[in-house]
C-alpha cells in the first residue's frame, strides 16, 4: 500500500538581493540594526541605490541597444529616488502636476518627460505645455484644451495618443487596456482624434499603449508588445502622421507571493530585437520606449517596523509592530489582492535564529492590519526588526498614512 506523499507548499522566491552580516540584513553597506539607529525611528522604508543601479544596468545589458527606458515615478515618487532615476534612465513618466514638479526639480529633461493620467485638470495641462513635456492624451477633451493652451502660451502642444487597445495583457495583476476602460482613447475613436490633431495643429509625436502591469509571464508580455506594435503600425498608416515616439508599456512584474519566480528577460529581449528591426523599416523615426516603475525599484526596497509586543493567543504567536497597513497597504493585502497572500517577510536582525510559526500585525484597531499570517520566521522578541521585502514600489504614497493618527513613515535612500 502506497502512502500518499505530502506536497511541499510553494515557497517565496529567494530574497537574495541583499547581503547578510552576522545574522543581519545589510542595506547600502550597513547592518540593519545600525541603519535603524541612523534613521532614528521605526517604522521606515529603506531603498538601496546600488540595487536600483544594478537593475537598470541589467536591463541595459539584456535588452537591445536603443530601446529606451522610462521610469514611471508613481511606483516610488520619493524625490531622492526620482533624482537617482533621472540620471539612470532615458525619461520619466508622471501622472500629476505634483509629480511633474518633483521630476523637474530632480533635474529630468522636460523633453523626456511624459504626462499620463485619465483625469488631467486644465491647470495641469497648462503646466505641461509651459514645461514643454509630452502629454499622453487620454480623451478628445484633452486635445481641445491643449490646443487652446498652446495658442495662449505660444508654445507647441506635444501629444502622444494613449490608446485603449482591443486586447489586454494576459496574466497581469492589473489590466489597464482592452474592454471598457477609463484609460486612453478607444481604438474606434482614434480617427476623430487624428482629425482634431490636424485641425488644431497640435504636435503629434506618437502612441502610448499600456495594457497592464505586474506580469511574470514573459510570453504574455511578448504577445502584448507584438500586438501593440502591430496596432501602432496600423494606426500610423491611418493617421498619415509620422510616429516619433512609441511607448510599448511595461508590465514587468516582480515575485511577491509563494510560488512566484523572477521574470525571464531573455524572451522579451529577443522579441524587442525583432520589433526594433521591423521598426527601422516600417516606422524609421520612431523611438521604442518601455515604461517601467515597479520593476526598477520594487525589489530594492524594504519596510522595517519594530516589534512592540509578543503575544500568545490560544496557541498562536502574534508580533505586534509599530507600523502596518497605514504605511504599507499593499503588504497588508488591501491594495488589490482578491485573496490575501503573504509578502516575503523576515526578522532582519535575527536571520539565524530558530524558526517558529508567527503572525505579525500592526498597531491599528482593525483586523485588516496584518503583515504576516502564520509564517515560518526567525523567532522574535520585543525590540526586534521585522522586514517586509519587495517594498520599493507602491509603499508610503499608496498607503493611508493619516488613518488613526499615527506618525508618518520615514523614507531613506541608502
Amino acid at each position: 500500500m502506497n502512502t500518499p506523499t505530502a506536497k511541499t507548499p510553494p515557497q517565496h522566491a529567494p530574497m537574495d538581493q541583499f547581503a547578510r552580516d552576522g545574522g543581519e540584513l545589510v542595506l547600502g553597506g550597513q547592518r540593519l540594526s545600525l541603519l535603524a539607529e541612523r534613521v532614528g525611528q521605526t517604522p521606515f522604508y529603506a531603498y538601496d541605490r546600488g540595487q536600483i543601479r544594478a537593475r537598470v544596468q541589467q536591463l541595459r545589458q539584456t535588452l537591445p541597444q536603443g530601446i529606451e527606458l522610462h521610469y514611471a515615478m508613481k511606483a516610488n515618487p520619493m524625490p531622492a529616488v526620482v533624482g537617482l532615476m533621472a540620471g539612470l534612465v532615458d525619461g520619466i513618466d508622471v501622472a500629476s502636476a505634483g509629480e511633474l514638479k518633483v521630476a523637474l526639480d530632480a533635474g529630468a529633461d522636460p523633453h523626456e518627460i511624459s504626462f499620463a493620467g485619465p483625469g488631467k485638470r486644465a491647470a495641469e495641462l497648462r503646466q505641461a505645455v509651459a514645461a514643454g513635456v509630452l502629454v499622453n492624451v487620454e480623451s478628445l477633451r484633452e486635445l481641445t484644451l491643449l490646443a487652446g493652451l498652446s495658442r495662449e502660451l505660444g508654445l507647441p502642444g506635444r501629444v502622444a495618443l494613449r490608446v485603449n487597445p482591443d486586447f489586454e495583457l494576459k496574466g497581469s495583476g492589473m489590466k489597464m487596456g482592452g474592454g471598457p476602460k477609463q484609460f486612453g482613447i478607444d481604438v474606434e475613436q482614434l480617427p476623430q482624434a487624428f482629425e482634431q490633431i490636424r485641425a488644431l495643429e497640435l504636435q503629434f509625436e506618437g502612441f502610448h499603449l499600456f495594457a497592464g502591469s505586474q506580469n511574470l509571464r514573459a510570453e504574455a508580455i511578448c504577445e502584448a508588445q507584438q500586438k501593440s506594435y502591430e496596432l501602432a503600425l496600423r494606426l500610423a498608416g491611418e493617421a498619415g502622421l509620422p510616429v516619433r515616439f512609441l511607448n510599448l508599456g511595461g508590465g514587468f512584474g516582480i515575485p511577491y507571493f509563494p510560488g512566484e519566480t523572477r521574470l525571464d528577460l531573455a524572451p522579451i529581449a529577443d522579441n524587442l530585437a525583432a520589433l526594433q528591426q521591423r521598426a527601422r523599416a516600417e516606422m524609421p523615426e520612431a523611438r521604442l520606449v518601455l515604461e517601467l516603475g515597479r520593476y526598477f525599484v520594487g525589489e530594492a526596497g524594504v519596510y522595517v517596523t519594530r516589534v512592540l509586543d509578543r503575544k500568545l493567543s490560544r496557541g498562536q504567536v502574534f508580533l505586534v509592530c509599530d507600523g502596518g497597513l497605514n504605511h504599507h497597504l499593499s503588504a497588508s493585502g488591501n491594495f488589490g489582492q482578491v485573496i490575501r497572500k503573504n509578502y516575503p517577510v523576515t526578522i532582519g536582525n535575527r536571520l539565524d535564529a530558530p524558526r517558529e510559526t508567527l503572525s505579525a500585525v500592526g498597531p491599528l484597531c482593525t483586523p485588516l492590519d496584518l503583515l504576516a499570517e502564520r509564517m515560518e520566521l526567525p523567532a522574535a522578541r520585543e525590540g526586534d526588526l521585522l522586514v517586509v521585502f519587495q517594498s520599493g514600489a507602491y509603499g508610503p504614497s499608496a498607503s493611508p498614512q493619516a488613518f488613526l493618527g499615527h506618525a508618518p513613515v520615514v523614507e531613506v535612500l541608502v
